[in-house]
């Protein structure tokens, strides 16, 4: 992966096939650079057993391929950096994945279009699970969440196209002056 917001997404996509009712994610940038990326869900959570075995690229719960990349992939993506991956599991409560970067390292994956991968993954589960996104920064904090614009919306599919692009560009605007500069 290229970035860390597909990280994020293919890490999101994991919460939602767990049956997660709500996903929150947040990404914590500190003055010197190390950059927190962190999804929590309340889905079935892991065995001790997989969460033992998850971090290899032959452990998957799927049943279409005997491959899951994703963990691993994050993984070592995270170490380039100087970072790691920290994952804590527990069965029907849920999975806590932080992934630590160092933005500093010449192999740091650049943060990419978060707003876009946003709206994107709530695109792709409009009715569920409900999805959060904090991102705190020394350019200050944002928060967003589905709970709180369904109300708004009437009825309205988060879906809808207008309504996809109103969330990126509503998260764009948001995010960048917090996370802006590691974005490319």
């Amino acid at each position: 992966m290229k970035e860390i917001s597909l990280h994020l997404l293919d890490i999101v996509q994991n919460s939602v096939t767990a049956g997660a009712a709500h996903v929150d994610i947040s990404f914590d940038l500190k003055a010197d650079g190390t950059l927190f990326m962190q999804v929590k869900d309340d889905g079935k959570g892991m065995s001790p057993e997989l969460l033992e075995r998850v971090r290899s690229p032959f452990v998957t719960t799927r049943t279409t391929r005997k491959v899951g990349l994703g963990i691993p992939l994050l993984m070592q993506n995270a170490m380039q950096s100087g970072g790691d991956v920290q994952i804590s599991s527990e069965v029907g409560k849920g999975t806590v994945i932080v992934a630590r970067f160092i933005t500093s390292s010449i192999d740091c994956l650049p943060l990419g279009d978060l707003a876009s991968t946003m709206a994107t993954i709530i695109m792709g589960s409009p009715d569920h699970p409900e999805f959060s996104l904090r991102c705190t920064g020394p350019g200050g904090e944002m928060y967003f969440t589905t709970e709180e614009i369904r109300p708004v919306l009437e009825g309205v599919s988060l879906s809808e196209p207008d309504v996809v692009s109103w969330i990126q560009a509503s998260l764009h605007e948001e995010i960048e002056p917090i996370l802006g500069g590691i974005s490319k």
